[in-house]
């Protein structure tokens, strides 16, 4: 089954015989073996075919979508009030790992913090199952360099809804990271370990979250969880929501919302996304003026991202919080 991109078109620029790409060839073995390798670590990556590149790989997108299929356990696992309240905990770390760090620090450099918090955050974000920070934010600067053309992987107004909010994701040519986007986050180390074993940190938070209610059922039974339960609740109905609110971003907010700002592609402002990914939703703003720390511009346009980052920021924990400039106000449609 070939799942392709809906538009079949040559992708100039895009395809190149020798990416610096955080990679290595797979080298001989069976197939089976080769695919199970890059499962677990994203440097092992066969050459490019061109005629696939575009193509959902559904073997190395199996474990995407097992993570899928695992939510349905909810119907044998049941739910618990302490189940709810940690998967919902664990989406608000997760979802603020994401666009306060992994989006407005990684991709935009919007304040400065010390290596330790960066790592940190990078870890958090990293448990989500939207790969490392080196790829994340390679492939969201591509995006702002080509929003809403034929190189922007995942434009709802070229590809439509459904390629933009997931089948982008599973594509050989956006498994990989191209480390020339992002050169002052590749000469980290601990964030090239991070992206390319990026299923490491959330099979190790899956494992932790089944633990974590074995652990719970014993000493609080009153609590009505178990290991299977905080699994499934904790870990994969969190992260599957996760992952959904944040590629709405892709999907919906070059669609659906207000513009205030003339920009080259569709991005719009929509309160009801921004609601769901802390602040993301304000998205019109953010194509206008990338470089600032916050995305609601307006003390009305709420922006729980931001109000985090201003809470670090007096802990001394970031520096730097980049403001909106007046002269982008002054831009601002009436």
């Amino acid at each position: 089954m070939a799942f392709s991109k809906p538009v079949s078109m040559p992708c100039p620029g895009r395809v190149e015989s020798s990416l610096p790409f955080a990679a290595t060839p797979v080298g001989k073995g069976s197939w089976v073996a080769r695919q199970l390798r890059a499962w677990f670590d994203t440097s092992a990556v066969a050459a490019i075919d061109d005629e696939r590149a575009d193509r959902i790989d559904w073997l190395r997108a199996a474990p995407f979508i097992a993570m899928h299929l695992a939510c349905i356990a909810v119907i044998w696992v049941g739910v618990s009030p302490i189940s709810l309240i940690v998967a919902g905990a664990l989406y608000a770390i997760r979802m603020f790992a994401l666009t306060g760090f992994y989006h407005r620090y990684f991709s935009h450099r919007t304040f400065r913090t010390s290596r330790a918090v960066q790592f940190i955050f990078a870890l958090i974000g990293a448990s989500c199952v939207q790969r490392g920070p080196l790829w994340w934010a390679a492939h969201h600067r591509n995006h702002h360099r080509h929003a809403d053309t034929e190189l922007d992987p995942h434009s709802p107004t070229i590809y439509g809804f459904i390629w933009s909010h997931v089948g982008w994701f599973l594509t050989p040519r956006n498994f990989q990271t191209d480390l020339s986007r992002v050169p002052d986050l590749a000469k980290f180390p601990e964030l090239r370990v991070l992206d390319r074993y990026d299923t490491l940190v959330p099979v190790l938070l899956a494992v932790a979250m089944y633990f974590f209610g074995v652990l719970l059922h014993h000493v609080a039974p009153q609590l009505g969880t178990s290991g299977g339960q905080m699994l499934i609740w904790g870990f994969f109905v969190s992260t599957v929501v996760l992952f959904h609110a944040t590629v709405t971003i892709n999907s919906l907010a070059h669609r659906f919302g207000s513009r205030r700002y003339e920009t080259k592609d569709s991005s719009r402002n929509n309160v009801w996304l921004a609601l769901i990914t802390f602040g993301e939703g304000w998205h019109n703003n953010h194509h206008y003026f990338p470089g600032s720390s916050r995305q609601g511009f307006h003390w009305w346009e709420i922006d729980i991202t931001w109000y985090g980052l201003k809470l670090m920021s007096g802990l001394g924990l970031v520096q730097g919080l980049k403001p909106v400039p007046a002269w982008v106000y002054a831009k601002a449609r009436s």
